[in-house]
């Protein structure tokens, strides 16, 4: 059968591939794209979206009960775990199907089945019905990463779980260890908690959360601890011994190890990037600790060959690999496009309260020469917070004293995840601390903070 050709072809569905299929497709190219699984990628089908629907209903959950403060009555208040569960899944299954629809309208050929890279400009297709070979003098890797195991720490679905089967809980966990606190790890962890899981979660640095601003870890430890979560930091867990109806753990802390019982194990400490079974050693692409080594245009060094998103290494975020996607298409279509750069993205990890930042912390900027000023404003001080019922939170600007540019913003707090843009179209625009100082922010929100947080840096707060 002879080949199928194509101008681009995309190995992989996730929010990278997909964008980077219809971008290619808007600007005239014709496009194929691989997903051996849903289309969506982990993002959409078991990581992004459907832990946000399930932190929705713990959210909800958690405001019931404090409905007298409110002026409310709410009585026998409860919740259902298998129709927490199936809402999740439904929203991802429709998202996941919007995919679809999105690859028809932009009249990209979708394949689903496991691509190997059979050779330069060559990819082929292994799916049910058979091997077909397609061909194209551009091809774009966004297969994506996976969940790490660690030796001993394996998931087995039944009491020690990966993310999955966080997911869709075999049941209730009543006594939970949670290891990792990155994002993935303090989502499940805040998640399980507030319906009612007595949580632990370890840590093997020196502080939860560990890419944030050492201040906004503090904060959040304070929070989470207060909402009766344990936290062991600079803690590792050296083995679990499993049985039926519980698991054993040996964490060591300072040089010391205790066993402590748990009926239920998420383990969240990392990521690895898909890079097996596609045929990269045979083509020269060099792979550095389960990620393609790339430069700043996504370029692999063999030509033609791009790679985007997690497999392409940190930061692991959906949002950076679409508009990676999106660079790559633009370049292929021969058109003048900016390499995408680390700091300019925002993390959000959707815990409760929410952490947002983007840019450099306050530790970094100065490890870079930065002579730098700081600012600072509590929830407490906003109007808009305490009617919210939400007084629990701060915001944090870096400034270069020099030039008065926002190096970092960092925030926790109710809805920081949605406030964040602001700072990050800010950095974009090159905005210095005046611009900011200058801009009108609408009264009573939330974001009014952020004004008073870029006044705090250079002495002028109004309302602290």
């Amino acid at each position: 059968m002879a080949a199928k050709s194509f101008d681009l072809i995309v190995i992989g569905a996730g929010p990278g591939g997909y964008v980077a299929a219809i971008r290619g497709a808007q600007l005239g190219l014709s496009v194929a794209i691989v997903e051996r699984e849903h289309l969506g990628g982990i993002c959409l089908n078991w990581g992004c979206i459907p832990t946000k629907a399930l932190l929705r209903s713990s959210e909800v959950f958690h405001l019931m009960q404090r409905a007298s403060e409110f002026g409310l009555k709410a009585d026998n208040i409860g919740y259902d775990l298998e129709a927490v569960v199936k809402r999740s899944r439904k929203v991802a299954g429709q998202l996941s199907g919007g995919i679809g629809h999105l690859m028809k309208k932009n009249k990209v050929s979708v394949f689903m089945g496991a691509a190997t890279l059979a050779g330069k400009g060559k990819v082929s297709v292994k799916s049910k019905d058979g091997e077909e070979t397609l061909t194209a003098k551009n091809i774009v890797l966004a297969t994506g990463a996976r969940a790490r195991n660690l030796p001993g720490l394996e998931a087995d679905g039944k009491r020690v779980w990966m993310y999955k089967d966080a997911l869709q809980p075999p049941h209730m966990p009543k006594k939970l260890l949670v290891i990792g606190s990155g994002a993935i790890g303090i989502e499940f962890a805040s998640f399980y908690n507030t319906l009612g899981a007595d949580t632990t979660v370890v840590e093997v640095m020196d502080r939860i959360l560990p890419v944030e601003d050492e201040e906004i870890s503090k904060f959040a430890k304070k929070q989470f601890e207060k909402q009766g979560m344990k936290i062991m930091q600079k803690a590792v867990v050296k083995q679990l011994d499993r049985a039926d109806d519980k698991v054993t753990a040996h964490i060591e802390t300072g040089g010391k190890v205790t066993k402590h019982e748990f009926d239920t194990v998420i383990s969240a400490v990392g990521i690895v990037g898909n890079v097996e079974d596609l045929g990269l050693e045979d083509l020269g692409v060099k792979v550095d600790r389960t990620h393609v080594v790339t430069d700043e245009y996504c370029r692999t060094g063999v030509e033609g060959l791009y790679a985007i998103g997690d497999i392409a290494g940190a930061p692991w975020l959906a949002h950076k690999a679409s508009h990676e996607g999106v660079m790559v298409a633009e370049l292929i279509a021969g058109q003048h496009t900016h390499p995408v750069k680390p700091e300019s993205i925002a993390g959000c990890t959707y815990c409760h309260p929410q952490v947002a930042s983007v840019g450099y912390t306050e530790a970094k900027a100065k490890e870079l020469g930065f002579d730098v000023k700081v600012g600072r404003f509590p929830f407490i001080g906003n109007g808009k917070a305490i009617a919210l019922g939400e007084p629990e939170g701060m915001i944090k600007t870096v400034f270069d004293a020099k030039t008065g540019e926002l190096l970092g913003a960092h925030m926790v707090g109710a809805e920081v995840t949605e406030l964040i843009q602001g700072y990050v179209v800010g950095r974009q625009l090159e905005t210095t601390e005046e611009d900011l100082m200058n801009t009108v922010f609408p009264h009573p929100t939330l974001s009014e903070m952020m004004h008073e947080s870029v006044l705090d840096a250079y002495g002028r707060v109004i309302h602290m």
